[in-house]
């Protein structure tokens, strides 16, 4: 019959010391790694700042158009000034350290296509001579002008009707434009859902 080996408790204090080389070494492993992907981080460019790290000018507005005076393609861009004390990376590529006075990038901002109809006059022309057609006229639309012209403005029906309408900004300009209208004044935004359309997800209690 083989003999047993007799059974010895663990030592404590030599368990503790292995937890204590386990946990040193746990400990030198992540800071390594932490530092490492510190100084792998890449520098984030201004554009991808949040809310209140940055401030942006208001756009310089064109007299005649009341719109950003370098709107193209339905596009505008504003200059905006990181805060002071943030590092990014500007939009020449550069990392830069800034005091609150540097242009850090460009904001796209939407403007509007406008082909010199003005809300107010087209506004006055539906009150005062709609039922002439004068509005229809203005606004490029000779048939339906003309219409109103030989019928009185469909006994002013069609009066009332077209300066609703054109009051609501319901009914523009035949080429598709937009009003000339106050760039801080009362614009008629209209939303929209296509495909393209982002729906967030409703959560409910």
């Amino acid at each position: 019959m083989a003999a047993a080996w007799p059974y010895r408790p663990a030592v404590p204090e030599a368990v503790a010391a292995q937890l204590l080389g386990v946990l040193w070494f746990v400990s030198v492993t992540t800071g390594l790694w932490g530092a490492a992907a510190a100084g792998g981080e890449e520098t984030l460019k201004c554009e991808d700042l949040k809310v209140g790290q940055y401030i942006c000018k208001d756009p310089k507005i064109n007299d005649a158009t009341q719109e950003p005076v370098n709107c193209t393609n339905y596009t505008a861009h504003v200059p905006c000034f990181p805060a002071p004390n943030i590092t990014c990376k500007d939009f020449s590529g550069n990392e830069t350290h800034f005091t609150g006075n540097e242009v850090g990038f460009l904001k796209s901002i939407s403007c509007r296509n406008v082909n010199g109809y003005s809300y107010k006059v087209a506004v006055a022309l539906s009150l005062f001579l709609g039922w002439l057609g004068a509005d229809r006229f203005y606004l490029g639309y000779p048939a339906l002008g003309l219409l109103k012209f030989c019928t009185v403005g469909f006994c002013g029906i069609g009066s009332l009707i077209d300066f609703i309408l054109i009051s609501m900004q319901i009914v523009g300009p035949s080429d598709g434009s937009s009003y000339i209208i106050d760039y801080y004044g009362t614009r008629l935004t209209r939303l929209s859902i296509t495909n393209e359309t982002f729906r967030k997800t409703q959560l409910y209690p």
